[in-house]
């Protein structure tokens, strides 16, 4: 490795350190932190963050990265060596835009707002959520004009999930998707056969539901000696480098689907992150190409896989043997039709296939209008309730099923939601050429063999981590563009199987 490159590298570490360490502190906030302890944890995680920020847009850094440049800039475009400086280029960039002051004080507010979060989504109580977000939706406005002029104020929030993703791009991709898949659903409602999920809607036990879980994240891939699972009150995964990366999940005693299709999610997430070649340890190319391809992973863990009927030929006999008393005595197909059931739900997380993207739809228009200074942040239940009733036709009975249910507002995560979509759209455009290049896939997941699959997203996906940007990423395995009609495709032929269509 070449002097000046090895330099940057070591620089770029400490910034890395600073960062993990930061991550830490937020796992152990969400996960064991006692209540008393969010003022003090809110100004370390500041520290911490405002320090990395100051050492990465230094003159020193600012240094280091320009004899880096000059070394590498006759080698191969795609090695690593050229990549890594490509991505800490374009970081360096936009995070001098950025003032310290502005990362410290973000990073403290974000960190208080989340545990307001959690205590008014305990209590369904927006009112006491509401200064909290009004801070940090202000502080977002004005990250956005740090990188004025732009095409759209979301832009520059969208950009820093999804890079090089524009707020128009989105609107258009939506657009093409929402008649689709509101046919869809109407489709089903008027015509299709009817679907009883009563069975998954009855006491399982937490223990069992625990030991399942991790049963199955282990056979997908999960590697428990570099990762663990915790429980969280909102589902996530988190890294501190490739040999420590860790997930959460959250139980409902009486359903099934919370836990288990949980678990799948996050695994996804975390293979990912497992799967990043170690020689990339401790770079920014750890992160993932973006979210959307962090999304495409975990969706097609969760539902592609987990919600496919081959993945249930394996696992159905073992989940009846661990639930006797509830699924001892209901078949295969009429279990695989239950967890598929295509209903208008109040619950992102738990929503269908189907109808998942109008829930994304929703906050994406609430996120660009709170953005666009069209709407204030007061006028959120409102608002939520009444895109609600438009998108689905229901009404939230309370503010923790309504506008309270996520926790990404208060981790000031403006813009992140479209990627859940986008994610959508790249796991069923992945999943044609995985299709192609493993011919009897379908079969071998019958039989609970996820050795190829894996193999695969290990050599497309992960071990590049974010070398590529998303968009090349995805032309480079696929050999197209972004496109919503794999999706559809996908959705329409499930659907119609399921409900009976013609």
């Amino acid at each position: 490795m070449s002097d000046k490159y090895q330099q940057l590298r070591e620089l770029f570490g400490e910034i890395f350190d600073l960062k993990a360490a930061a991550n830490v502190l937020e796992w152990d906030q969400q996960i064991y932190m006692p209540p008393g302890g969010g003022s003090v944890r809110a100004m370390q995680l500041a520290t911490l963050l405002r320090l990395a920020h100051v050492k990465l847009v230094s003159d020193e850094f600012g240094a280091a990265l320009e004899a880096a440049e000059a070394e590498v800039a006759s080698l191969d475009p795609d090695c690593d060596e050229v990549r890594v400086v490509r991505k800490v280029t374009r970081d360096v960039d936009k995070w001098r835009k950025v003032p310290s002051e502005w990362v410290g004080e973000f990073t403290r507010i974000t960190a208080l707002s989340q545990q307001a979060w959690e205590k008014a989504r305990a209590e369904s109580d927006f009112a006491q959520f509401e200064p909290h977000l009004n801070k940090v939706v202000e502080l977002r406005k004005q990250y956005a004009e740090f990188f004025a002029p732009y095409g759209h104020p979301y832009d520059p929030l969208l950009d820093f999930f999804e890079p090089g993703m524009k707020t128009t791009e989105v609107k258009a991709v939506f657009d093409e998707l929402r008649p689709q898949q509101v046919e869809l659903v109407q489709n089903i409602a008027e015509h299709g056969a009817p679907v009883d999920d009563s069975l998954l809607h009855q006491p399982f036990d937490e223990g069992k539901q625990w030991d399942f879980g991790v049963e199955v994240a282990k056979a997908l891939g999960y590697d428990f000696e570099s990762g663990r699972q915790d429980k969280a009150v909102h589902p996530f995964t988190i890294g501190f480098g490739v040999g420590d990366v860790r997930i959460t999940t959250r139980f409902n005693p009486n359903y099934l689907g919370t836990a288990l299709f949980g678990t799948m999610h996050e695994a996804g997430h975390a293979m990912y992150g497992q799967g990043v070649k170690p020689t990339l340890d401790r770079t920014n190319l750890i992160e993932g190409a973006s979210y959307g391809i962090h999304e495409s992973q975990s969706r097609m863990l969760e539902n592609l896989v987990g919600r496919s009927r081959p993945f249930w030929v394996a696992f159905y006999p073992r989940l009846q043997k661990v639930f006797p008393s509830q699924l001892g005595d209901v078949d295969l197909e009429t279990f695989y039709r239950a967890i598929n059931k295509v209903e208008r739900s109040l619950i992102r997380v738990e929503a269908d296939e189907a109808t998942y993207n109008l829930h994304i739809m929703l906050r994406f228009e609430i996120e660009t209008a709170l953005m666009e200074g069209k709407i204030s942040v007061g006028d959120l239940p409102e608002i939520w309730n009444s895109k609600m009733e438009d998108y689905l036709g229901i009404l939230p009975p309370d503010d923790a099923k309504g506008v309270l249910q996520d926790v990404h507002w208060s981790c000031g995560y403006i813009g992140y939601f479209p990627t859940y979509a986008l994610g959508n759209l790249m796991a069923s455009q992945l999943w044609v050429k995985i299709d192609e290049d493993i011919p009897n896939l379908a079969r071998q997941i019958e039989r609970g063999e996820f050795g190829d699959l894996l193999a695969w997203l290990r050599e497309n996906i992960h071990q590049h981590g974010a070398k590529f940007e998303p968009m090349e990423l995805l032309q480079r395995v696929t050999g197209s563009s972004l496109s919503p009609e794999p999706y559809l495709h996908y959705l329409r032929s499930k659907y119609m199987d399921i409900y009976k269509l013609s």
